[in-house]
């Protein structure tokens, strides 16, 4: 059944268009038009062919006509829409990449001289601080260099398997933070078209964490290594702090295989069990652990551990983020259904660590749809499906409910 509706001039060479399509489905039925802006047509019927396979060839037949293609499925229908138009990839400026990076690199540096320095601290001001680290740079080589390798490793799993797959991607963008800890906010790529397929999006989503944990680890492990175990003085002075860093599932377990024991080791466990206490710890950094035992992290160790917080927070289940592709390939448009739960959680978290709220915010405003497929037919493969659900596996094993605490002194 053919229901005519005024739609530019499709209806002159609907015909031929037809016949394409009819080589890699057995059409059913035909709508021309549509209420959606650039709908040429919409076919429902069943595919002939392997869902990859018809949605290359269809494309490649399509594209000198400037058609789309776009693959959907509903109640065990085929259904493919012809969208007006396709997508033009322009070239990016890689000079703006690259002056980020060297940014980005110096900024790390400076995080790590910030980290590292453990001379006087100048009473002259801000500027003469920053002056005494400025010349004392090298000092902060191990933490930024081992950070970037972490951020490089990330971003080029992103951009190889995207390169790998024919999608058109930028370089990636860095982005420089030197007054942060860190040194940076991490970095990103943008995709320049959405990707094929649910696999396509699979590989470049899950290319990323992994890769940067292929790096992080081992830099963590031997951070770890050099890390003395000392026990962590009350500090005294009304403007004296102490800064700890938070403890995940991976770090806790990491800590215990290099200096056999789960740290910090608190003097006892007081009136409640070893695995209240942990809980209770771990998510509201409650009680303080001073007199307890812990690793006075080295310059790698801390890197190593920075590496694993931001490949938690790329693994939030949400949006855009790594997480969020690595359950939308597994559970498709269901995976709206756990963005609430995600934004609560969040919420909830965000009582002991505020920065918690900063994340519900962005992901609610920026990254809270996820990228879809063109071809939405194509399912994963077992292989595939394994791999995305590990990746959330590795999302609860490095996620770091409270990632700093300062404790204040009396």
């Amino acid at each position: 059944m053919i229901e005519q509706t005024e739609v530019q001039d499709f209806s002159q060479y609907h015909e031929e268009i037809k016949s394409l399509v009819s080589r890699v489905m057995r059409i059913e039925s035909i709508t021309i038009g549509g209420n959606e802006p650039r709908l040429l047509a919409r076919y429902h019927g069943q595919l002939t062919r392997d869902s990859i396979e018809a949605y290359d060839l269809l494309t490649e037949t399509l594209r000198p006509r400037q058609i789309t293609p776009l693959f959907r499925e509903e109640n065990d229908e085929h259904i493919i829409l012809l969208m007006d138009g396709v997508f033009e990839t322009r070239p990016s400026n890689p000079w703006t990449n690259l002056v980020l990076f060297v940014l980005t690199l110096f900024s790390v540096v400076f995080a790590g001289a910030m980290y590292s320095y453990d001379g006087p601290v100048p009473e002259e001001g801000f500027l003469a601080i920053v002056g005494v680290l400025l010349r004392n740079l090298e000092t902060g080589l191990p933490f930024g260099l081992s950070m970037l390798a972490i951020l490089l490793a990330h971003e080029f799993g992103h951009y190889l398997a995207a390169r790998y797959h024919r999608t058109a991607v930028t370089l990636p963008y860095f982005i420089p933070l030197p007054v942060s800890p860190f040194g940076t906010m991490g970095a990103f790529i943008q995709l320049k078209e959405p990707p094929r397929n649910r696999r396509v999006l699979h590989d470049i989503g899950v290319a990323g964490p992994l890769a940067g944990l292929v790096v992080a680890i081992p830099i963590l492990f031997v951070g770890l290594a050099l890390s003395p175990v000392e026990v962590i003085e009350p500090v005294t002075g009304p403007d004296s702090a102490l800064m700890v860093e938070g403890n995940s599932i991976f770090y806790l377990a990491a800590k215990f295989i290099v200096h056999g024991e789960l740290l910090p080791a608190p003097e006892s466990y007081g009136n409640v069990s070893p695995l209240f206490y942990w809980l209770r710890y771990v998510f509201t950094g409650y009680p303080a652990p001073f007199g307890a035992r812990d690793v006075l992290m080295h310059p790698l160790a801390w890197a190593g551990w920075a590496g694993l917080l931001v490949t938690a927070l790329n693994l939030i289940p949400a949006g855009q983020l790594d997480g969020g592709h690595a359950l939308y390939v597994l559970l498709g448009r269901n995976a709206r259904k756990v963005l609430p739960i995600i934004l609560v959680a969040l919420g909830l978290l965000g009582l002991s660590w505020q920065g918690w709220w900063f994340w519900a915010i962005l992901i609610l405003l920026l990254g809270s749809r996820h990228a879809e497929p063109l071809d939405q037919i194509t399912q994963l493969d077992p292989r595939r499906r394994l791999i995305a659900t590990i990746v959330l596996v590795i999302f609860v094993l490095v996620f770091v409910p409270l990632p700093l605490q300062q404790y204040l002194g009396g």
